[in-house]
């Protein structure tokens, strides 16, 4: 175990550890302005029948765990009490598993790997099943994967768990080029204004004519979003998935509100000048 970075703004410790005919190699970030801890994780595997597990002890009072899902969440028991419970050892979760307990939470991110299991005071992440059937070397040689520990200091629906999840996924790329604005050189391409709705889509129509996004709403709450454009709009419409048009919505100044309702999907269309 060695420390490789110590900077201003992260951290880094390499460990190296080996488990029977096995080595699993990780460096731990530590950052100064956020609460997350990622676990960048190197495993060359070469058991059977092994699960490999990383396990998280907390102490957090609640009965029920948020998990992710897509365009939302959804909460489920932690307890044993009927035989459903028993069966369900591991639940999935897309990108984390939060469990909060008022004014207090913690939760585990990861980047590709969904079998979570919560219970009794332990947040545990499947990472290698190396079964054998069908295939008797299933899991066997090199992984690469990242997960993350957060705690935050307020309730799930107050904390930034989503965001922080998003971007362990989805990191940030520094990329050049050149771009058109309508003379704001700081102005994004879309933004909104509503820190429960993510902007999850940006894509070309299928007909190629448009340009189509797609919104949804993650903390359960109804609220008004405003979506700013970039560039001058000629049109907007609302649509369904399929992108058939369903009504137009009212433009003013490059700008549009709407009325998004709990975990609801917007998906709208538009043509610039």
């Amino acid at each position: 175990t060695r420390w490789l970075e110590t900077g201003p703004v992260r951290a880094a410790l390499l460990t190296r550890r080996k488990f029977l005919q096995s080595v699993i190699e990780q460096k731990v970030y530590f950052y100064a302005d956020i609460p997350r801890i990622d676990f960048e994780t190197h495993v060359d595997w070469k058991q059977h029948q092994c699960l490999l597990k990383a396990e998280f002890d907390v102490d957090v009072n609640t009965n029920e765990a948020t998990y992710d899902i897509q365009f939302g969440n959804i909460k489920r028991p932690t307890h044993f009490n009927t035989s459903w419970d028993y069966a369900r050892f591991e639940v999935c979760g897309h990108k984390y598993a939060d469990i909060s307990e008022g004014a207090f939470g913690a939760a585990l991110l990861n980047d590709c790997k969904y079998g979570y299991g919560i219970r009794d005071g332990k947040m545990t992440l499947s990472l290698i099943k190396s079964g054998i059937l069908p295939n008797p070397e299933a899991d066997r040689e090199e992984h690469f994967f990242t997960y993350s520990f957060m705690p935050h200091g307020e309730g799930f629906a107050d904390s930034a768990v989503p965001e922080q999840a998003y971007m362990l996924n989805l990191p940030l790329r520094a990329v050049s080029g050149e771009r058109e604005t309508d003379g704001d050189e700081s102005a994004c391409f879309i933004s909104t204004d509503a820190d429960n709705v993510v902007l999850e889509t940006v894509k070309k129509s299928y007909d190629g004519k448009r340009t189509v996004i797609r919104l949804h709403e993650y903390k359960n709450k109804r609220s008004t979003v405003t979506c700013a454009f970039a560039l001058p709009v000629a049109s907007v419409y609302e649509t369904d998935l399929m992108e058939n048009e369903l009504s137009p919505m009212n433009c003013e100044g490059n700008k549009i509100s709407f009325e998004i309702k709990p975990f609801e999907i917007k998906t709208v269309s538009f043509k610039t000048l």
